[in-house]
């Protein structure tokens, strides 16, 4: 009971854990993705209006040449009624009109001037001559900033509702005059929060502080558009954008917080009962017939370990073995492994001296000072030769182990017969397996599978055998399940040993041991036929 407790609390524990952990990582997400929607969304703003800009740029140069060449006496009606048709035909002008030394003598919307006229100043000039002013008072409508530019004595009011924000979020923009070189010349409409010099004279875009800026330039009409927008604006137009990624955080992370401790224990559980078999010895070794292709007769075998845990679910060797491997005990499933094949199968060898029993060992049983002393212990005890007790070694093992040459070299000076298991799965190559000195090469089921098929890896074949034929290699094939697959390697090499369900499932050592005698009585049977000159049918 108070281990489900404790269970309980620590499941619970992780859940809010991960779940508060996911709510936060969820909400720096979802902040990251709308500021960069927000920059985005600015960029495309500010491309929007430098295009009106131009537009509108382009629209009043023609006006201001066309009102320079007005036919007109200099502000009579007869000109301002001039001016007013060109206004009213125009896309982005509110008013026009004649100015002189600062003073407005007359425009569209106010006629001829009365009196003494006040005298502005520009906001800014540029090389060409061309005036722009801020915010005429005769023309200013109530929170609307207006830009007014005058060429010669003419001038054009630029409509203050040209640019008015094109999306749902609550953006500003500036422009700045440039001059031909890039450099900033002056502001010309709006406001930027404080001055942000090369940022509002230079494409790009930024954050900077509590505001995120988008700037956009053309030298064509001398200016750059500055949008820009507070960050928590910003985020505030994106609200139901943010939850959303608060609450997938937290959900995953709740979800994963559940299923944390549940894997944990689950493998510590399994680590635990695997640690438990070994000691019991209830690891099972199976074995499967290797077959010499030219004879058909089972000329050796592979050791293969088995587990059923306490459960009585079978657990695959690829997860049991890979748990060893990480933990650092796979070298006592290798001394148990030995110890059965040395048991089960040891009469048959020293009865039969050319039968061979293959058993597979890991990278750290390479590396392990004490696995060559505890292999020559157990031969010598069992009374079985080295040449009985056939290496297995995964390629890739070979290929991450500097120390397995080493090994490799003494195992064979001690006698034994080294494989390199699961040929073509990692990067052999000529050069390394002659560096190796092994004695034969297991090609992987993923070539006999291939053949039949299109696969690029049928092509490989060929050039591997011929490879192995070059080093005086034995080659064994793993995987084969038809008498095609059969025929293809043993037309092509006779020497060929071949594994596979073709030839038998891997199967305890009693059953195992009635197959040999089953095979070596039909053998002889055929022999028998053979002296006595009857037809004989091929295996």
């Amino acid at each position: 009971m108070r281990t489900f407790l404790q269970r309980t609390l620590v499941t619970v524990i992780s859940i809010v854990v991960l779940a508060t952990l996911g709510i936060f990582g969820g909400y720096f997400l979802g902040r990251a993705i709308t500021l960069r929607q927000a920059e985005i969304r600015l960029g495309q703003y500010a491309r929007r209006i430098l295009s009106d800009a131009a537009a509108s740029t382009a629209e009043s140069s023609t006006v201001l040449a066309k009102m320079n060449e007005s036919p007109h006496p200099y502000c009579s009606d007869t000109e301002i009624s001039y001016f007013r048709e060109i206004i009213f035909s125009s896309q982005f002008l509110k008013a026009a009109g004649r100015m002189h030394d600062g003073r407005i003598d007359c425009s569209t919307t106010t006629g001829r001037a009365a009196g003494a006229q006040p005298q502005f100043s520009p906001a800014f000039t540029r090389r060409d001559g061309t005036r722009l002013y801020r915010d005429l008072p005769q023309f200013r409508l109530e929170n609307q900033a207006l830009i007014t530019v005058q060429s010669g004595e003419s001038f054009v009011v630029y409509n203050p509702y040209n640019f008015n924000p094109l999306t749902a979020l609550p953006m500003r923009y500036a422009f700045t005059a440039i001059d031909p070189s890039g450099h900033q010349a002056g502001k010309v409409l709006g406001d930027l929060p404080l001055d942000r010099g090369l940022l509002s004279s230079t494409d790009g875009m930024a954050q900077v502080g509590e505001n995120l800026f988008a700037t956009r330039c053309s030298l064509e009409i001398g200016t750059c558009l500055t949008t820009y927008i507070p960050v928590s604006e910003a985020l505030r137009g994106n609200r139901g954008f943010c939850a959303f990624f608060i609450l997938l955080g937290g959900a995953c992370g709740a979800l994963f917080g559940l299923l944390c401790p549940f894997l944990y224990r689950r493998n510590k559980s399994v680590e635990q009962q695997l640690i438990r078999a070994i000691h019991a010895d209830a690891l099972t070794v199976v074995y499967q017939p290797i077959v010499d292709l030219a004879t058909g007769r089972t000329v050796e075998a592979e050791a293969l370990v088995r587990w059923t845990d306490e459960y009585k679910n079978p657990v695959s060797p690829e997860v049991f073995v890979k748990i060893a491997e990480e933990r650092g005990f796979v070298g006592e499933i290798t001394r148990l492994v030995i110890r059965h094949a040395l048991r089960d199968l040891g009469p048959t060898m020293r009865a039969r001296p050319d039968f061979r029993v293959n058993v597979n060992i890991a990278a750290a049983d390479l590396a392990d000072p004490a696995f060559l002393p505890m292999l020559q212990r157990e031969l010598e005890n069992a009374e079985i030769a080295p040449r009985s007790l056939g290496i297995e070694i995964t390629e890739t093992y070979t290929a991450r182990q500097q120390i397995a040459k080493e090994t490799i070299l003494r195992l064979r000076r001690m006698g034994h017969f080294v494989h390199i298991d699961d040929f073509g799965t990692g990067y052999s190559s000529l050069a390394y397996l002659h560096d190796l000195s092994v004695d034969a090469i297991k090609i992987d089921k993923a070539f006999t599978m291939a053949i039949g098929t299109d696969a690029v890896t049928v092509s490989i074949l060929p050039q591997i055998l011929t490879m192995a034929e070059k080093l005086n290699l034995r080659v064994v094939v793993e995987g084969i399940e038809s008498k095609a697959q059969a025929k293809y390697f043993a037309a092509r090499n006779p020497n060929i040993h071949g594994q596979g369900w073709l030839y038998g499932r891997p199967a305890a050592a009693r059953q195992f041991l009635q197959m040999l005698d089953d095979e070596e009585a039909r053998l002889q049977s055929l022999a028998a036929e053979v002296h006595e000159g009857a037809p004989v049918v091929a295996y």
